[in-house]
């Protein structure tokens, strides 16, 4: 039986893994740590859990298509619910509303809130979905880099669609376009953040986004995001993936135009006829292929933004709050300029709080919740990260309590924090970005590596930082498109 390697048990890399023995591979997946999933994975504080990472489902087929392959049913496996509200929104001045997941609400509460007719948010949800058809089949599903996609049907339409993606202007410039309330720009242009993004840079195609949330939904896992990662190693195991955990490859040994063997940090060296990295792209080359030519072009783009996370469980239980919750910046710009131009934290930054025990009561003790609460950051250049969670804890505590009404720092009865040196060491993300290169231009989609390598006939790669992009649908999109380009065995 031929053999596949998996370097990384990252949401990607269990896809791959799954599909690749469904093509009938023994297939081995290397874990540095202890644990699969990267960000996609979980932890207890005291009496509270947390999802470490994405905290936001969306997209749930791409799930269930992993069993439905398998043979397997889903439901027996995974179980999730769709949303009634994707978000509620909260400003400085006590302005508040609920983003209903139905798009007629959502419109509504919007223009009863924000004096936004209605149809301005429907002909934009309309133009989103547009904008997914327009890509999905041309982009999303096929590598970007094998002639074939630009002659079929599907990219035919896509070429007489082109213009609806608004590429040559920014999301922001097409927000302020479409809508005449601020602060309704302000809420579709964080949308960017998505992928960590820019909305003033970002071109307007990323107004695809919203799509995903109100025309597709918003999903919660009944077990918690981490179930996702559970399910699917459950389901590789099944399939007879092997996992390695606190197994770290060291280099990947090439001959010609073929990887030849993986080196384990002990020094042991394993043959494989195919392998899969699903290690950040920059790091792959940089850490494991030091013998290969670099693809610099790529390699050195701008990184995308990352995250500072304070994770804490709360003595208080907020009726007016409910699962994904965003407090906005009272000045957008600034903070967007602070993020990618200064390289730091705005002092009144927007501050995301996700609370999964809305949902999941035991995810905290009764009359408790258990807080994920997040700032945007600029990935790592070697800023002073101390002083800057020091600051932006005392800052997001004062935003926050002034809006809930509540003396935050009474009640925390724990907290752990994950910052951009944290994430660049447990993920292994270059800079601690969260999707790998910016997509803070037209041309970013272009500027992601292959799914397969140019130099190496068996080496491919999955993840966030190639293509199609981060977050969790389009890692596993990227393990099916670079399955798809691999033989059964």
């Amino acid at each position: 039986m031929k053999k596949a390697a998996v370097i990384g048990a990252g949401i990607a890399g269990i896809a791959s893994s799954i599909r690749l023995a469904n093509k009938g591979y023994e297939v081995h997946i290397f874990e540095a740590n202890l644990y699969p999933g990267g960000k996609l994975s979980s932890f207890e504080l005291k009496r509270f859990r947390f999802d470490a990472g994405p905290s936001l489902f969306t997209m749930p087929h791409l799930v269930d298509e992993l069993f439905r392959i398998s043979g397997k049913n889903p439901q027996d496996y995974f179980d999730y619910i769709r949303l009634d509200e994707a978000c509620r929104y909260f400003w400085d001045d006590d302005t508040q509303l609920i983003a209903y997941a139905t798009q007629q609400a959502f419109a509504k509460e919007i223009e009863e809130k924000l004096g936004e007719p209605a149809q301005h948010v429907l002909n934009h949800l309309k133009d989103s979905a547009l904008k997914y058809e327009v890509t999905e089949k041309l982009f999303l599903h096929r590598s970007l880099h094998k002639i074939g996609t630009y002659f079929n049907r599907d990219a035919l339409k896509g070429y007489l669609n082109l213009h609806h993606l608004e590429a040559f202007t920014t999301m922001n410039r097409a927000n302020e376009k479409r809508f005449q309330n601020p602060r309704v720009v302000q809420l579709f242009n964080r949308y960017a953040t998505y992928n960590g993004s820019n909305p003033y840079q970002t071109p307007a195609t990323m107004n695809i986004i919203p799509h995903l949330e109100y025309n597709i939904g918003a999903f919660f896992p009944k077990k918690g995001m981490v179930s996702i990662t559970e399910s699917l190693v459950q389901l590789a195991k099944e399939l007879g993936v092997e996992f390695h955990f606190n197994t770290l490859i060291s280099k990947i040994e090439t001959r010609t135009d073929r990887v030849q063997s993986l080196v384990i940090s002990d020094g042991s060296s394993l043959n494989f006829d195919i392998v899969v990295s699903n290690m950040d792209i920059v790091n792959t080359f940089r850490k494991l292929l030091p013998q290969a030519r670099q693809p610099e072009r790529i390699l050195d783009q701008p990184k995308s933004s990352s995250a500072l996370i304070f994770y804490w469980g709360i003595n208080h239980s907020f009726s007016q709050l409910g699962l994904h919750n965003i407090f906005f910046s009272n000045d957008y710009p600034t903070e967007f300029q602070h993020l990618f131009q200064q390289k730091t934290i705005y002092s009144d930054p927007t501050v995301y709080v996700n609370i999964t025990s809305k949902h999941k009561p035991d995810d905290a003790p009764a009359g408790k919740e258990n807080w994920f609460v997040m700032v945007n950051a600029p990935n790592n250049e070697g800023q002073n990260w101390d002083d800057l969670i020091k600051q932006t804890r005392q800052n997001i505590q004062k935003k926050l309590g002034e809006v809930l009404k509540k003396d935050l720092s009474t009640l925390i009865e724990c907290e752990e924090v994950l910052d951009p040196r944290s994430i660049e060491t447990k993920t292994s993300s270059s800079q601690g970005s969260l999707y790998g290169n910016s997509s803070n231009n037209r041309f970013a989609a272009f500027l992601r590596h292959a799914n397969f390598s140019s130099q190496f006939k068996n080496l491919y790669f999955v993840g966030g930082s190639v293509h199609p992009g981060g977050g969790i649908p389009l890692a596993i999109l990227s393990a099916k498109i670079a399955t798809d380009l691999i033989p059964k065995a």
